[in-house]
């Protein structure tokens, strides 16, 4: 778990550095979200890695499975920071 917290966060640091560029809007961005650059690359990382996780061989030892289920969580978490920014800016 430690290894894939270690991917996230290397690739949303990526990501805010401009190594690793990626779409800036989500289809679902709203104005007041597009104001929020950073967050919305990291949502698209988060996205990104949990896709590359969901393809990947399973059976890891339940490490796969829960990197699959903390990127549920960290997306939710993004999209929700997303909208209570939107919603309170």
């Amino acid at each position: 778990m430690k290894i894939i917290s270690k991917i996230l966060v290397l690739a949303v640091l990526m990501t805010m550095m401009g190594l690793l560029t990626l779409p800036a809007t989500p289809a679902t961005a709203t104005p007041a979200a597009e104001d929020q650059p950073h967050m919305l690359q990291a949502l698209e990382a988060l996205k990104l890695a949990q896709r590359n996780l969901q393809q990947a061989i399973p059976d890891k030892g339940g490490h796969r499975s829960a990197a699959i289920k903390a990127c549920d969580e960290a997306i939710k978490q993004t999209e929700e920071g997303i909208k209570y920014e939107s919603e309170h800016h």
